[in-house]
């Protein structure tokens, strides 16, 4: 018999909070009927400036098969938190997480650019992104690399060799999931050799909280901008009320004078 799940939960902790994350996430989805238009990334979306979409994309699935599918594997990738003495371990999984959702989902925009303007297929301009596959997928590849030996278990009962588990996974889901994007998992796969090869490297606590920080205050700038949430307490406007006293100076043949002008009736509260 294998460990007892919560020993299990205990030695994958990040995996675990990603897991219960994106499974009360798509329950949030399901409750309040919310489409993948509204939560997708898209061409079209990210040049209006829905830039929070990388995001909301990443941790938002729309079909509980898609949810099943990216949790299994990612439960079963949660193995790089305990192989510290690899040099991975659970910074190295929080870390390179951000690296993944942020790059990969840019990566998906560039290549849309790209089919769009130089090939001119506009069907990429509306196309929309959603789910953890780019980061699933980025894991399985950098497992792959840094440890060939590991099996990649879908399902609970599906094994696949991990060396070959990113390309049978994309292979997989594109007949189990026809709408599942192929440049999405595409571009985690890219951004996970990248990683594993030390392309992108030199991440420590500190870069990360600083992309956390550019994240978090692009994530909510984007927001305000594009109109998707009210954030009026976020303006200052200048207000002027005419109940409020006004104070100038006259001149006078002995100097200056202050003046105030009086009060009306009536209590001003200034919140």
């Amino acid at each position: 018999m294998g460990k007892p799940l919560f020993y299990e939960i205990l030695e994958k902790p990040a995996t675990s909070c990603i897991i219960g994350i994106c499974s009360m996430i798509w329950f949030y989805i399901q409750k309040k009927n919310i489409g993948y238009s509204h939560v997708g990334l898209s061409y079209e979306t990210a040049v209006e400036g829905h830039y929070w979409r990388i995001i909301t994309s990443a941790f938002s699935h729309i079909s509980v098969i898609h949810l099943v599918f990216n949790m299994s594997a990612l439960w079963s990738l949660g193995v790089v938190e305990q192989l510290g003495h690899l040099g991975l371990g659970v910074e190295y999984y929080l870390q390179y997480t951000l690296v993944l959702v942020v790059v990969s989902g840019v990566l998906v925009l560039a290549m849309y650019h790209l089919l769009i303007q130089r090939f001119k297929l506009e069907y990429f301009r509306r196309v929309t992104a959603v789910g953890y596959s780019c980061v699933v997928f980025g894991w399985m590849t950098i497992l792959s690399v840094k440890q060939p030996s590991s099996k990649l278990d879908l399902f609970g009962f599906l094994s696949l060799p991990i060396s070959f588990a990113p390309f049978e996974s994309l292979i997989f889901t594109s007949i189990i999931v026809p709408q599942a994007s192929f440049l999405g998992h595409l571009s985690g796969i890219v951004v996970g050799y990248a990683i594993a090869w030390g392309l992108i490297h030199g991440m420590t606590n500190y870069w990360a909280l600083s992309l956390l920080g550019w994240i978090v205050l692009v994530f909510v700038l984007s927001l305000k901008r594009s109109g998707a949430l009210d954030l009026n307490f976020l303006e200052i406007e200048s207000v002027t009320d005419p109940s409020l006293p006004s104070v100038r100076f006259l001149a006078s043949n002995s100097g200056r004078t202050l003046q105030m002008s009086a009060l009306p009736n009536g209590n001003v509260e200034i919140v």
